[in-house]
């Protein structure tokens, strides 16, 4: 009897590292349920493309101020801050009998679609709740389409943490199945601009839905609301579909979890101890990563401003140069739009050219010396549009602008394109990289990749906040904040090929009985 006592005591278990989980590892899944995880990223990519090419004439139609604009676009980068990281932490440990993931992905599309609603209807909302039609500034307006565009960042970071996630948690311990799932949700995302920017380039979509376009609302307004209206039926549609087909194990924690809840730290106290946790390969990432994304935010904060005034040679405003650069800005629509289409194409050749290439690591660091010489050769293109540039004198003395040769605007066009090999490889590796990781380590999925998309959001917002006053320095202009982009590109290059580890053999890691990974 006494010895029985003595065998079912058991020694207290060590502490385990903030980042750490303690769970079966679940079984790989079919590839088709990747598959339809990751067709999420098109309805959620579908919207975002809607934005950046109607929203800037809605913008103008309810009167924001230009000082309100910064403030705006930093609610993408402060909310990725905290929203990614928080909600990561939670679904690693959701215990619903839905699943760990699923209940974060479906309140993340609810979320979205309202969102949606919400800045498509800001308008209407406006002027029936006290703004008047046609005054420049429609303060009710401003206010909805804010709080609007904000929950859309929130849902959007609620949304696409536990997709990749869940991508990851499908593929099991198979490295390889991680980066072909992150691979297709890239793909898809490529998918998704397409789709977006065709339908926001159809000007009369709004002819389908008619009572959009209402006293409040023009034109523009009325294609963003059918666009959106689109967007959300096809968001919703993927989401019901995935959720409904790809089925999630309840997660029960461990017996040692529960007793020791009441004595972990709050949530933002255990991630910085994460932090202060995480492994070597982790902080290379994160570093490898942070000079990656300060090279791009610059060209895609400012892209198709650079061809409205550096290469179209107009300047924003009324008159002959602001109709130059709005052409300019058109042309760079094209210009994503054929960024896009690579992007898709080149997601679906990422597990091959990692193969062909020698590993992910030599892959991630020549398409970020490829980034460096397309950023660099933004110089050289704008050069030869001054050098190139011809006026005309009307009649009436007024000196206009002509457009740029095709031979610059092919090679402006070729930046774009060429620059959507990069692109998807940046959206494919480094969460790939990140969930292989944290499968090493023992790490939860959705904390390693909240705790990756630090290096992402603090870069945009520094260079948001900085680029304007370091091109002030040099008389305005985008090229030197995207030469920056190109010393930050190089040394991601040269940091990802001789740091960055190389992630383990493409085979199914064998499962330790209990759960854990040696």
């Amino acid at each position: 009897m006494d010895s029985t006592m003595k065998n079912d005591k058991q020694p207290p278990l060590p502490p385990r590292a903030p980042l750490q989980l303690q769970h079966h590892e679940p079984p790989e899944r079919p590839i088709w349920q990747i598959i339809m995880v990751a067709a999420i990223a098109a309805g959620v990519q579908f919207g975002w493309a809607l934005q950046l090419s109607l929203l800037t004439p809605y913008v103008q139609l309810i009167g924001v101020p230009h000082t309100w604009s910064s403030f705006i676009w930093l609610c993408g980068p402060i909310s990725g801050m905290i929203v990614q990281p928080v909600v990561g932490y939670y679904s690693d440990r959701c215990t619903s009998r839905f699943g760990r993931r699923r209940p974060f992905i479906a309140g993340g599309a609810g979320l979205v679609a309202i969102a949606v609603f919400l800045i498509g209807y800001a308008a209407d909302i406006g002027v029936s709740s006290g703004d008047k039609v046609g005054a420049p500034t429609k303060p009710r307006a401003i206010a909805v389409f804010v709080v609007g565009f904000w929950i859309l960042d929130v849902a959007n970071n609620t949304l696409q943490g536990p997709c990749r996630a869940l991508l990851a948690d499908l593929a099991g311990s198979n490295s390889s199945r991680i980066r072909t799932g992150n691979a297709m949700f890239a793909f898809f995302m490529g998918v998704g601009n397409v789709l977006g920017y065709a339908a926001g380039s159809y000007t009369h979509l709004y002819r389908i839905v008619p009572f959009t376009k209402t006293a409040a609302c023009d034109v523009y307004c009325a294609n963003l609301k059918t666009c959106f209206f689109i967007s959300i039926a096809l968001l919703v549609t993927i989401t019901v579909l995935a959720l409904s087909t790809v089925s999630e194990e309840p997660f029960v924690p461990e017996v040692d979890d529960s007793k020791s809840s009441t004595k972990q730290l709050v949530f933002f106290g255990e991630m910085f101890a994460a932090l202060k946790e995480l492994s070597r390969p982790m902080w290379i990432l994160l570093l490898v990563t942070c000079l990656n994304w300060i090279a791009w935010f610059p060209f895609l904060l400012f892209d198709t401003d650079w061809m409205g005034k550096e290469v179209y040679g107009g300047k924003v405003g009324e008159g002959q140069l602001g109709q130059m650069y709005n052409r300019g800005v058109r042309a760079g629509a094209l210009g994503l739009m054929l960024n896009s289409v690579v992007s898709g194409l080149a997601s679906l050749c990422i597990e091959h050219l990692a193969r062909w290439i020698g590993g992910v690591k030599r892959l991630w660091g020549g398409v970020n010396f490829l980034l460096a010489i397309c950023l660099a050769m933004t110089v050289l293109v704008t050069k030869l549009a001054e050098s190139s540039r011809e006026f005309t004198t009307l009649a009436d003395g007024t000196v206009t602008v002509q457009s740029p040769s095709a031979g610059v605007k092919g090679g402006a066009l070729t930046i774009f394109a060429v620059l959507g090999a990069p692109l998807a490889v940046t959206f494919s590796v480094p969460c790939a990289l990140a969930s292989i990781f944290s499968n090493n380590s023992g790490a939860g999925q959705g904390l390693s990749l909240g705790v990756l998309n630090l290096a992402i959001v603090i870069p945009q917002m520094v260079v948001s906040v900085l680029s304007g006053p370091w091109d002030a320095l040099f008389g305005g202009g985008n090229l030197p904040a995207f030469v920056v982009g190109a010393v930050a590109a190089a040394a991601s290059g040269i940091f990802a090929m001789t740091m960055l580890p190389s992630p383990p053999p493409d085979v199914v890691l064998a499962k330790v009985s209990g759960g854990g990974m040696h």
